[in-house]
């Protein structure tokens, strides 16, 4: 094989690769040669000449031979156990279908002439042989006793009675808040009617016009049983201001002069003089608006009282209504399981005295 590399090195330069090479390869195996066996597959299978000779393969051939053959006499043992097990299987299938179709017939010819009335004591019982309907129908007609006579009455009886005394609690409670709660509302509602009224008769006077800064005092910070401490001030006040010039001034002056009886003013006799008739002014609008603040406090706790019990009253009723209807929902839950349990046991009963007829019939038919 020749190359030349003109196009790539731009100069002709022949080279001879694999062309008679006069160097004989020479490899070394490193790996064992692995001994040739014979087996079926290496030759013709359909070709007898060449198994003649051959002990090999005549060995192998019987060998083979033998295995297939042991194989199918056991294959032949088991099915043999196998189809004499599903025969007597049959066999006894056969004569039970047989069987029942004679007695079926015997018992139709014997019915017709067979007395049906059988009393429940004629029927016999086995005491140590108990199906599961026998259990199921014991334990329904004994859960049945139990819910009915015992569980729903006492969750009716006892629920009730436990929604009455707490209601009447709740009730005892509920009035004895609302009456405090009332009393309290009511005797602030007493300060605030008291406060007003004190103030109104202070300005029937003309306090606030006369002496202004001793009206606005008392009028935001004290309370309306204060007013008796209001006299001195007043006292001094209306020293200062009794001889004012000015006409405004007189004016008030002789209208709370007029107010207070110190002067009659048609008549022009002097009553009672300024040092006792307004501590006496004073005493007297304190008691008037002590008995209107008693009479509007009380008037108020009781309708505050009144409301908040019909309140409380309401709530309470709500709550035990729904008490009720929950205990109700029970009942009726229970008083339902009672009847599916006594529908059951009515069913299993009737299933059982109808079996254990037709066991009887049988039985007289066997007598017979």
């Amino acid at each position: 094989m020749k190359v030349h590399y003109i196009n790539m090195l731009l100069f002709a330069l022949p080279l001879n690769i694999l062309a008679n090479n006069k160097n004989k390869p020479h490899t070394t195996h490193h790996t064992q040669k692995i001994p040739t066996t014979r087996s079926l597959c290496e030759c013709e299978l359909y070709a007898p000449a060449n198994y003649d000779n051959d002990l090999e393969m005549k060995r192998v051939m019987d060998n083979f031979n033998k295995q297939t053959q042991q194989r199918f006499h056991e294959y032949e043992e088991r099915m043999k156990t196998t189809r004499q097990k599903c025969k007597e299987r049959c066999d006894k299938e056969i004569q039970k279908i047989i069987l029942k179709d004679k007695l079926e017939k015997e018992l139709i010819d014997k019915f017709v002439t067979l007395d049906t009335d059988i009393q429940s004591d004629a029927i016999p019982t086995c005491v140590c042989e108990k199906s599961v309907a026998d259990k199921v129908e014991k334990g329904c007609l004994r859960c049945g006793g139990v819910l009915g006579g015992g569980v729903a009455p006492a969750v009716g009886l006892l629920g009730a009675m436990g929604i009455y005394g707490w209601k009447i609690g709740a009730l005892a409670t509920a009035t004895k808040y609302a009456t405090a709660k009332g009393h309290a509302l009511g005797k602030i509602y007493g300060e605030l009617v008291g406060k007003e009224e004190v103030i109104g008769l202070l300005r029937t006077f003309f306090v606030d016009k006369l002496f202004p800064k001793i009206f606005e005092t008392f009028d935001t910070t004290s309370r309306y049983t204060e007013v008796t401490t209001l006299t001195k001030s007043i006292l001094r006040e209306y020293d200062t201001i009794r001889n004012s010039m000015d006409a405004t001034v007189a004016r008030n002056c002789s209208r709370f002069k007029d107010m207070l009886g110190n002067y009659v003013q048609n008549v022009g006799t002097h009553g009672t003089d300024e040092p006792t008739a307004i501590p006496k002014m004073l005493r007297e609008i304190l008691e008037i608006a002590t008995k209107k603040a008693k009479a509007e406090a009380a008037d108020a706790s009781s309708k505050i009282a009144a409301d908040l019990t019909a309140q409380e009253t309401n709530v309470i009723n709500t709550i035990c209504r729904s008490w009720e209807t929950t205990i109700i929902a029970a009942v009726v839950a229970i008083v339902i399981i009672i009847l599916i349990m006594v529908i059951i046991y009515l069913i299993l009963r009737h299933r059982r005295k109808k079996k254990m007829k037709k066991k009887l019939q049988y039985i007289k038919l066997l007598e017979e």
